[in-house]
This record gives C-alpha cells, sequence and structure tokens, in this order.
C-alpha cells in the first residue's frame, strides 16, 4: 500500500470500503500540497482545527498528530466519515483526536484554522463557507485546495464573496492551493432544511421538492429522475419499499403517496440529502406518515441484521452515481445492486435508471441472472431485475 509522506509524517491511507484492484488513492495531490504549505508556514495548531470535506480522512490523520487540540473534520459524506475513522486505527492514531461533524452539525464558535478541500458544486462551497462563516475571526487561517483544474474564477469569487479577500497559488503537482482573509461580520448560516434548502414543486402532481445545496437536481426536476417517475410500478399493501440513494427524496415520496400502507426507507450517504429527502416527504405526507430515514453506506446497516440467504425488502428503487468524486467509477453502482440482492425477499425486485451507455443492463444479470427493460429512451434506460 502506498504511503502518504508529508512533514506531520508518513500514513497508510485507505479508501471506504476497500476493494480489490483499487485504482483510486485515498489521498491527492492536494492534500500533500495542503499539509506541505502548513508545516513550510509553521501555521499554529494551538487553536481550534477544522478540516471540511476530507474524503478519506489524510487530513484530519496527519493533522490529529500535530495540533493541541482534537480535530474537526467537517463534511457532508457518511463514507468520508467511516473512511477517516478506519484510517485513523490502522495508523494508531487515537480516534478522540478527531471529532467527526456532519453537514447540519453544530460548528466550534471560534475556528483558529480552517482547512478545506474544495467540494464538486459551487452551491455546496457556498453553503459550507456561510456556516463557517461567523466562526472565523480575523486572524484565522484559512485555507483551502484542489486539483488545479477544478479551481475556477467562480471558485475564487465566492470565497472572496464570503469570507474576504481570496488569492491562488500557482499550481504543484497539478494541484492549488487558494488563501482567504477572512473580515469577520459575514452571513448566519441557516439550520432546518426548509430554511436552508431550495425547493420546487412538479407539475402535474403537485409534489413539493426540497434539496439541501450540493444534493443533485436542487433547482428543478432532472430528465432521468422525471423518466423513472413516468414508469414507476404499481403497487399495493403492506409492503416494504426502499429509495437507495435517495437524494431529495422525490422517488420515495411520490412511492409513499401511491403506496399509503407501504413501509418506507430513504437512504443515502449524504447527511444533506436525507434532510432532503425527510423535507420533501413532511411537506407532502405529513407527520402522522412514518417513514424510515437513513444516513448509510447503501444498505450496509439493513445488512447488519438480515439473515444471509433471506431479505426482507419487496421493492427497491435506485439511480446509482457513477462518479466517485471527480473519477469516473461503477464501483458504487456494483455495490449497491449486489447489497440489493441480498436485501431483496424472493420474488423482490431491483428497479434502477441509468445512462444507456452505463451497461446495467450485464451487471444486473450478472448478480441476478436476469434483467428486463421496462422503459428506454434516447438517454436513460428503466431496468427490472428480481431475486429468483
Amino acid at each position: 500500500m502506498e504511503q502518504l509522506s508529508v512533514p506531520q509524517g508518513e500514513f497508510d491511507l485507505a479508501r471506504h470500503p476497500i476493494r480489490k484492484n483499487e485504482t483510486l488513492r485515498a489521498w491527492d495531490a492536494a492534500d500533500e500540497f495542503l499539509l506541505q504549505h502548513l508545516a513550510e508556514t509553521e501555521v499554529s495548531m494551538a487553536g481550534t482545527v477544522v478540516v471540511v470535506n476530507d474524503g478519506s480522512g489524510a487530513l484530519a490523520t496527519a493533522l490529529a498528530m500535530v495540533a493541541e487540540h482534537p480535530v474537526r473534520s467537517f463534511g457532508d459524506s457518511y463514507i468520508a466519515q467511516l473512511a477517516t475513522s478506519a484510517n485513523l486505527r490502522r495508523n494508531g492514531v487515537d480516534p478522540s483526536r478527531v471529532e467527526l461533524l456532519a453537514s447540519l452539525s453544530t460548528l466550534p464558535e471560534r475556528i483558529d484554522v480552517a482547512v478545506i478541500k474544495v467540494p464538486k458544486t459551487l452551491a455546496l462551497l457556498e453553503d459550507q463557507l456561510v456556516r463557517l462563516a461567523p466562526a472565523l475571526h480575523e486572524g484565522s487561517v484559512v485555507l483551502a485546495g484542489a486539483m488545479a483544474k477544478h479551481v475556477h474564477t467562480s471558485t475564487l469569487e465566492t470565497f472572496e464573496r464570503v469570507l474576504g479577500p481570496t488569492s491562488s497559488s500557482r499550481a504543484r503537482k497539478k494541484a492549488r492551493l487558494i488563501f482567504v482573509e477572512p473580515t469577520g461580520s459575514r452571513p448566519t448560516a441557516t439550520t432546518g432544511a426548509t430554511e436552508s434548502a431550495r425547493s420546487f414543486t412538479l407539475d402535474p402532481g403537485n409534489v413539493r421538492v426540497f434539496s439541501h445545496a450540493g444534493v443533485f437536481s436542487a433547482e428543478r426536476l432532472d430528465i432521468g429522475t422525471s423518466f423513472f417517475l413516468d414508469n414507476l410500478p404499481d403497487q399495493a399493501g403492506q409492503i416494504r419499499i426502499i429509495d437507495l440513494g435517495c437524494g431529495n427524496g422525490v422517488v420515495g415520496t411520490v412511492l409513499s403517496m401511491d403506496n399509503p400502507d407501504a413501509e418506507v426507507i430513504f437512504i443515502d450517504e449524504s447527511f444533506l440529502a436525507v434532510d432532503s429527502a425527510r423535507a420533501t416527504a413532511a411537506a407532502n405526507l405529513g407527520a402522522d406518515r412514518e417513514l424510515e430515514f437513513v444516513v448509510g453506506d447503501g444498505l450496509e446497516l439493513l445488512l447488519e441484521h438480515e439473515p444471509i440467504d433471506k431479505g426482507s425488502v419487496d421493492l427497491i428503487f435506485n439511480n446509482p452515481p457513477f462518479h466517485d468524486d471527480h473519477a469516473l467509477s461503477d464501483a458504487t453502482a456494483w455495490q449497491m445492486f449486489t447489497d440489493s440482492h441480498r436485501a431483496l425477499l424472493t420474488g423482490g425486485q431491483l428497479w434502477v435508471i441509468g445512462n444507456r451507455h452505463l451497461a446495467y443492463h450485464a451487471k444486473l444479470k450478472r448478480i441476478f441472472g436476469n434483467c428486463d427493460i421496462i422503459a428506454s429512451d434516447s438517454k436513460f434506460v428503466v431496468f427490472r431485475a428480481t431475486r429468483k
């Protein structure tokens, strides 16, 4: 296993989950650049240190070795939290040296050092900066990093608009740093989903959809989900349904509206997605409808309590991601399909929407032994696989 070698030490790091023949590292050149700069410029680690969007915990693991107080790791990914915890243990770092904070967690009242990995979406970056801003002061060190191709003029403008004067470094190993001078008196973060999330209404159907910043399809229904909704099956009775990778929860909410006797579970690895789904469901179903919302690594938490040879779920609906951070990858889809096969009852069905070029038909047939095409157009295909 390749080691991360930085001034703070040498670290064995792995992504989560650990997969055979993994082609992606648990850190990138931006992580190295950030850690090297902090050491070279002798930034004090005596105050409150917060790292943001630490994909596999490389930053938190390294800084926990030199920070005087526990490092706070703030981000939207549950899988990143699992990776961080595992990497702390792998390197013999006391887990109490890093406090894991979700997107809607309360941040420290004062932040002295903020080390930020720039997220994929500008909306999520702005949301996170607004949440950080009240705790920053004029003496705070705010340092961000990303691969150079992901740092745009709009990225720098967002830092400057929310926090203060901003500049950037030259590229090193195709990575760049962003330097911010916080000026104080910045916007105060909101908390509840209905306060901080955007919303739109589906027509027809009059379904109100809430989405936090960074959640897929935040401002309008994407054409893939729209096609999926047009081809959902008619079901009835006391069945168990899972909206896997629920995002803003629109699919699970429509299924709940059409199946009032069903138990519906919304699952996503994004804290903001699950909170968005909760808000979407509440707006359309009311507070009395019993639904379950789970932040988790796919179906992992459910499968911990399932017999190996007999699942308990009737229907699973899934629009799997085909990116792992910025890299194209079908690993998450494979895991979702494999876990769904185990979670389903005999005769249970997995319904999947995907782009035509992703070849999910072959993957599903390999796992389930069957796969039917329910609908297709020039861009998308709806598949159904049945556990035999």
